[in-house]
């Protein structure tokens, strides 16, 4: 059968754009033994995407040239060459932008999609719940009483972030870049406050007022400005978890900021990396606490479901626009 294949064109200098991706007709061999036939139904675009467009050594290989972009999907089975899996089954995997791909039985794992909505597998109970939680709760070590400090709090990750740090006890403030998701952040998810970083005049100083005992923990989602502005608002004995830097995974040259280690050298805060895949062994404990919290209607979720498998480009260049609340997902 022939289907269509969203593939990276050129490496982009800079913010990418739309000419750097490519859609392409691909011709599908026949389903060997233990294959699978898919049909995707959900597809995820995730900042992490950026530096895969790079051919740049890091934690993953950097995205081919003339080869389809890869991530986080849920699909259909059309048909199927394995025991495990049969016709009609929903599962999620690590898969080729295609209407339809094939997939080894080894590659998926079946989801019940009779409670949560199937999408939520790419959100609250995928990669970006399990961020959060184990971000927040094996880095940050939050304790009640504490004050918690999330950029990108809008986003897949931050909306979690918050929700759980309330649920430890914490006071928790935000940062975003809308009037329409601070009083989101605020009213719907519980948030203590929330700063809109575009329209404070002196973003250190707005920190300082509604944290005034300081930061006892910043889940760093945005980088920049934005954390050099939180940091110099750190407490002492504070724990920085470093989860993404969206504000710059565009630069071209390297930026020059504050230097900040003598302030977490005097204060004696631990600032700690992490990606996903380190806590890839721990993926239950974390999934048991996001579903059980789901559940009991402790967390809730937001998506920005964008349709139509074409808009895949525009909706990865949307989230470096801000324009996502919660989780950017594209329904094929």
């Amino acid at each position: 059968m022939t289907t269509k294949q969203i593939v990276l064109s050129s490496r982009p200098n800079g913010k990418p754009v739309i000419e750097n991706f490519q859609t392409n007709n691909f011709d599908l061999p026949e389903i060997n033994d233990k294959e699978i036939l898919l049909k995707a139904m959900f597809l995820s675009v995730d900042p992490y995407m950026r530096g895969r467009m790079n051919d740049a050594k890091s934690y993953v290989p950097p995205f081919e040239l003339g080869k389809p972009i890869n991530g986080g999907v849920i699909a259909k089975v059309v048909k199927s060459n394995s025991t495990n899996f049969k016709e009609n089954d929903i599962v999620t995997g690590n898969l080729s932008w295609q209407q339809h791909c094939i997939a080894k039985e080894t590659d998926l794992i079946k989801i019940d999609t009779s409670t949560p909505p199937a999408s939520y597998y790419l959100g609250i109970l995928g990669m970006p719940g399990l961020t959060a939680y184990f971000g927040l709760m094996h880095i940050g070590k939050p304790k009640a009483g504490e004050t918690v400090v999330v950029s990108g709090a809008a986003g897949a990750v931050g909306i979690i972030v918050g929700q759980i740090a309330k649920l430890q006890g914490c006071r928790v403030v935000g940062i975003a870049g809308s009037d329409e998701k601070v009083k989101m952040l605020k009213e719907e998810f519980g948030f203590d406050e929330v700063i809109n970083y575009k329209t404070s005049a002196d973003i250190k100083k707005s920190i300082a007022e509604v944290c005034p005992k300081a930061v006892d923990i910043y889940f760093d989602n945005v980088g920049g400005e934005i954390s050099d502005a939180v940091i110099s608002n750190i407490n002492f004995n504070a724990r920085i978890v470093l989860c993404g830097q969206i504000a710059l995974y565009n630069s071209t040259e390297i930026p020059m900021g504050p230097r900040l280690q003598p302030m977490l050298l005097t204060r004696s805060v631990l600032m700690q990396g992490f990606i996903n895949n380190n806590y890839q062994s721990q993926f239950e404990e974390g999934l048991s606490h996001l579903t059980l919290w789901l559940k009991e209607g402790k967390l809730k979720y937001k998506e920005t479901i964008v349709k139509g498998f074409d808009k895949l480009p525009a909706a990865l260049l949307g989230l470096f626009e801000g324009v996502n609340i919660g989780k950017m997902i594209v329904e094929a």
